[in-house]
């Protein structure tokens, strides 16, 4: 048989079919669970001193009847409790809490309680303007809050088995599905914010229901239609944005910043907000693989290709401006003023796990490889508690403190944001992190990340039970054991072969073995047995990594990788300023352990430093005077633990 004939589609584990025991990850689930849980509850009921308020719980008690007052935060506040209560749900899975599960039963019951007869659910329009449900979807993101209530509701059933959110979900489902559609009567819109579309996919598979299928398709065929939603909404309002309160404004909501210029199978590049983006696209090759459409999966490919390839930066980051958190065109990546928020590239992984799902091809595992261990992880601090929301390429405190055109770039990790979108979206992610490791299709279990766990997975009629062990990402050491098996059994083992690794030799119980390789991916097909191991052995060696002479900001620079973990330069190993710094192309690159943390590898270099000539004039005739020096780059996911609130660069001069 031919180890490709059944390589796709593939499809997630269950979530309860993997359970994660890592070196390198492990501590983070730890992390999640047992501080940042913890702490973002506090958060949520403003309880953390000199935090920005969240007001998320006081909203909901106030809109359940439970205590006086209105509205207070962000129009999509309750997002903030719902991701927190999905990684609850996720974290419930792996490991029973009873005293965290009562705590989540309490927040759920009061959600339900603060939900309409009629189903609908959405506190900042029950206590400021209930009168104007679904009159301003370009703003308010009505639609994106329920998507991510119906993603909670849907963890935490798997995590507990308990459907009490899964029921406040479907009526609210239920309730939009009355609402929108294109019989007469129902608005034929979709939100200004993409969430719901996965958030019905999921609630399809948990539940059956082809009717919520049949809803997200609609709101993507809809999207982009002519005339625009957008528009025409825009002018029943009278012209007026939720964010500019009596402005009648002359110019009508930008198309192309909601991804609604086009309709989605014809647009060709990546735009407008970052986020929302790659939340749609997510649901497109959901739906392209649940209905089998081939038109709906070719254009994510083509905006994979775009936005990958021309659009993302070296650390797995997307949107290169704060203006509207967005794209902007191809190669304009700048370093020190670029966006980056967390959540983009949290949606960036979802993205490529669905197309993973797809079609099985390495770039869709590297990339989500490339954005998991480098600015997901940068986005939170080791103590659990400081959050980035912006990952910048280049930071000069000084520069984010005076100029404002970079205000946004922090320097410091933050204890919370009025918009606190990130903090629980990572939250989020890691707890549910055991799908994104494997997918499996009737014949072969693939695996795309690297991650020390325990697995259950079923090929066809065979039932087997399967151990990965991960030195990543320090070593390229990995191994699959093949824990219980009924008698032997043929199968394929498939494995990603890095883009970064520079080689690769793999083994059967000690014996070398050539894979058939395709599409990055190394596959192994045999009758297994009880106890048979595969490993493999990835080449770590650093790297010098350049951009395309097109990508400007980059022009003349260098960037350093070793394994999955991009390099930065920080100002404590090298002094400032980091911008008079340069590599020398020629020298090598030794890895440094011991440093900071045992098993942390920091690389050393040489290289030179600019120091101006005496008088320290603005612009002078004289040549700096150019001095050798060894250099340290320390990975980019750990920059800021050590001293927070110094220069960091990315990009180096190569001189």
């Amino acid at each position: 048989m031919n180890p490709l004939q059944h390589a796709v589609p593939s499809r997630p584990l269950n979530l309860n079919s993997v359970s994660i025991h890592d070196p390198y990850w492990t501590p983070y689930v730890q992390l999640v669970r047992q501080t940042v849980i913890p702490y973002q509850w506090e958060a949520l009921n403003d309880r953390i001193p000199d935090a920005e308020p969240s007001h998320a719980i006081s909203n909901f008690r106030r809109a359940a009847c439970l205590e006086p007052g209105g509205f207070g935060g962000m129009v999509f506040q309750d997002t903030d409790l719902y991701k927190w209560l999905e990684a609850v749900g996720y974290t419930l899975s792996a490991s029973p809490d009873p005293d965290l599960e009562r705590l989540a039963d309490e927040a759920i019951e009061l959600i339900a309680a603060a939900q309409q007869e009629d189903g609908y659910l959405n506190t900042y329009f029950t206590l400021a303007e209930p009168g104007k449900r679904w009159t301003n979807l370009t703003d308010c993101h009505e639609m994106y809050c329920a998507g991510h209530l119906i993603e909670a509701a849907v963890a935490y059933w798997q995590g507990t088995g308990k459907t009490v959110l899964l029921g406040v979900a479907r009526r609210l489902a239920d309730h939009i599905d009355r609402r929108f559609g294109p019989e007469p009567g129902q608005i034929r819109g979709y939100d200004g914010h993409q969430e719901i579309e996965l958030a019905l996919v999921k609630l399809y598979e948990a539940t059956g229901e082809e009717r919520y299928l049949k809803l997200a398709s609609f709101f993507i065929d809809e999207r982009g239609q002519d005339p625009s939603f957008f528009h025409q909404e825009w002018k029943a309002r009278g012209q007026i944005s939720h964010w500019s309160p009596g402005v009648v404004q002359e110019t009508p909501p930008a198309l192309e910043y909601l991804q609604a210029h086009k309709p989605v199978r014809e647009q060709e590049a990546a735009s407008g907000h970052a986020v929302r983006a790659v939340y749609m696209y997510t649901a497109m090759a959901d739906l392209a693989l649940h209905r089998g459409d081939e038109s709906l999966l070719q254009a994510c490919r083509r905006l994979w290709n775009n936005m990958v390839h021309r659009q993302m930066y070296i650390n797995g980051s997307i949107g290169s401006t704060h203006l509207g958190e967005a794209f902007t065109f191809d190669y304009d990546l700048p370093n020190d003023t670029n966006y980056s928020e967390t959540c983009a590239s949290i949606g960036l992984i979802f993205f490529a796990r669905r197309m993973l799902q797809a079609e099985v091809k390495g770039e869709y595992g590297d990339v989500m490889e490339r954005a998991l261990y480098n600015t997901v992880t940068a986005g939170i601090a080791g103590d659990g508690k400081h959050y980035f929301y912006v990952n910048p390429m280049e930071v000069w405190p000084e520069a984010s403190a005076k100029n404002p055109g970079k205000h946004h770039v922090k320097a410091v990790r933050q204890k919370w944001y009025g918009c606190a979108c990130c903090p629980p979206n990572v939250a989020r992610l890691l707890t549910s992190l055991s799908q994104y490791i494997y997918t499996a299709s009737s014949n072969t279990l693939y695996t795309h990340l690297f991650i020390g766990s325990d697995i259950q997975a079923e090929l066809g009629d065979t039932r087997l039970k399967l151990k990965m062990d991960s030195s990543l990402p320090w070593k390229g050491s990995v191994s699959l054991t093949v824990r219980a098996l009924e008698g032997p059994a043929a199968f394929t083992l498939s494995i990603r072969v890095p883009g970064w690794a520079s080689d690769c030799r793999l083994a059967v119980n000690g014996e070398a073995v050539t894979p058939v390789i395709c599409d990055g991916y190394a596959y192994v097909q045999r009758s297994w047995a009880q106890g048979d191991r595969l490993t493999a052995e990835f080449g770590m060696k650093p790297q010098r990594l350049y951009a395309n002479p097109l990508a400007r900001a980059n022009a003349g620079r260098v960037a350093l990788q070793r394994g999955p973990l991009v390099y930065c330069f920080e100002e404590e190993d090298n002094g400032a300023p980091l911008a008079a710094l340069s590599l020398s192309p020629e020298a090598p690159i030794s890895e440094i352990t011991g440093r900071w943390r045992d098993e942390v590898v920091f690389l050393e270099t040489e290289g030179f430093r600019l120091e101006s000539p005496p008088g320290n004039e603005l612009y002078s005739s004289r040549q700096p005077v150019k001095r050798p020096v060894t250099l340290t780059a320390v990975p980019y996911t750990l920059w800021g633990n050590r001293t927070p609130g110094q220069e960091m660069l990315v990009w180096m001069r190569e001189s």
